[in-house]
């Protein structure tokens, strides 16, 4: 597998946010989002070509069972899903992030899915895939990343229209420095909506570091 790099840090979103974390950041991405904060990984130069017993030997250094697989686009490589198994079948506690547009189906069913529906100032507006929703579980957590009204408004519509009761685990993330957290917390009070506010605990306390 092609790593972009291992490491422990902060949980910095989804609802596990503030807990320790490993992340296994693969390399490689097939969209070009214009907010992205890791475009480093989108490209293998300066990877590390790992097998799966060898990254799941470099997390347990760590001494955290929690362990998140991201990217770039980590199901774009053909073994994510069995380094995912690995992990789970030694113990750990599993989320995968994903921004959407590739087929969930497969992944064991343990795992948590932090799926990414992107909106329109990302570039890649409509590039979620559709039948994703049948592998959403309560456990399982979307995720908007909100640039400006016309972004929230095709969140909002989303959520009425396509996710129904599939999760309750709906998180809106603010793009920093695009759009300011008390304008979204406002639309999010205003339309009562039953979402997460999600900030970026890492990029507070570790502004702008790479491995954090």
């Amino acid at each position: 597998m092609i790593v972009s790099e291992i490491f422990k840090s902060i949980q910095g979103e989804s609802s596990y946010a503030g807990l320790p974390c490993v992340f296994i950041r693969l390399a490689g991405c097939n969209l070009k989002c214009t907010w992205c904060d890791t475009p480093y990984a989108r490209v293998p130069e300066g990877a590390l070509e790992l097998t799966v017993e060898e990254i799941v030997d470099k997390a347990r250094f760590f001494d955290c069972r929690l362990v998140e697989i991201t990217g770039g686009e980590p199901l774009l490589q053909k073994d994510t899903g069995r380094l995912a198994r690995a992990f789970l079948d030694d113990g750990f506690r599993v989320l995968v992030e994903t921004n959407g547009s590739i087929s969930l189906d497969g992944l064991d069913g343990r795992v948590v899915k932090i799926v990414d529906v992107k909106c329109p100032s990302s570039g890649h507006g409509g590039s979620f895939l559709m039948e994703n929703l049948n592998f959403i579980t309560p456990e399982d957590e979307i995720k908007f990343v909100i640039g400006d009204k016309a972004d929230y408004e095709y969140a909002r519509m989303f959520l009425e229209e396509c996710l129904k009761d599939r999760t309750a685990k709906v998180l809106f993330a603010p793009v920093r420095p695009a759009l300011d957290p008390k304008e979204l917390a406002g639309w999010i009070l205003k339309d009562c909506l039953s979402v997460r506010l999600q900030l970026q605990i890492h990029s507070y306390i570790w502004p702008g570091e790479r491995g954090r």
